[in-house]
């Protein structure tokens, strides 16, 4: 799971880094107007957490540019601003949540939590297709109720391929999601390729029946036999 934290106080923004990397996202970070909005033009999220009080630009603007491209990101906004009128108008915007400053990170992991049950899988914790079941909350993996051993990555690609049954997904959007948007930065895909080779090979030998289809040429796609 891939969040971005839009947020000027360097503080807070690396308080909340910290914290969401404990709970294994993978977490970007924004400290402006135009860098958040860079990201979101080029990168994919599963949620933003977004200060609506920024240096060079409001959130509100944001939430306007992220309609306005049709991405689904999921949005909570964090802001000391708590007037009501910026609250309702955040949510008319497209906003999914409102968690005034200050606010425990407890709090804010489980509405983290809260926002991608609720536009995945409807809602259910548990993650299914086929015989395998991912609990997200526990990190753990079965197939016919026989827990599956992965690494993190492993793991982590699964659930991306768990969430998004039969689509193709490019093997760069891919490793964006899971490694971050500093994945522009390598030469080649071959961790990404001996991750995925790996996780084939658990796969299958634990009798599942979901496969990783490579598609020449493009990426993979999730398939149950």
């Amino acid at each position: 799971m891939k969040i971005l934290i839009v947020e000027d106080e360097p503080a807070l923004r690396e308080l909340i880094q910290l914290s969401l990397e404990k709970e294994r996202y993978v977490v970007e970070t924004a400290d402006s107007f135009n860098t958040a909005l860079y990201k979101i033009e080029d990168y994919d999220y599963d949620c933003i957490l977004l200060d609506i009080m920024l240096p060079d630009g409001s959130g509100l603007d944001l939430l306007e540019k992220l309609k306005t491209m049709h991405k689904r990101e999921n949005v909570i906004i964090i802001s000391a601003k708590d007037s009501l009128e910026d609250k309702v108008l955040g949510l008319e915007l497209g906003a999914d949540d409102y968690l005034p400053k200050p606010f425990h990170l407890v709090e804010l992991n489980a509405r983290i939590k809260s926002v991608i049950r609720r536009h995945q899988n409807e809602g259910e914790i548990n993650i299914c297709q086929g015989n395998v079941r991912i609990e997200p909350d526990k990190f753990r993996v079965f197939v016919e109720n026989q827990e599956l051993e992965l690494n993190r990555k492993e793991y982590d690609i699964l659930l991306y391929f768990m969430n998004r049954p039969g689509r193709l997904i490019n093997k760069n959007t891919l490793a964006e999601s899971v490694w971050g948007d500093h994945i522009d930065q390598v030469d080649n895909f071959d961790f990404i390729y001996a991750q995925i080779k790996n996780l084939r090979k658990k796969l299958k030998d634990s009798g599942a029946n979901i496969e990783l289809k490579a598609v020449y040429g493009f990426g993979y796609k999730m398939i149950v036999e």
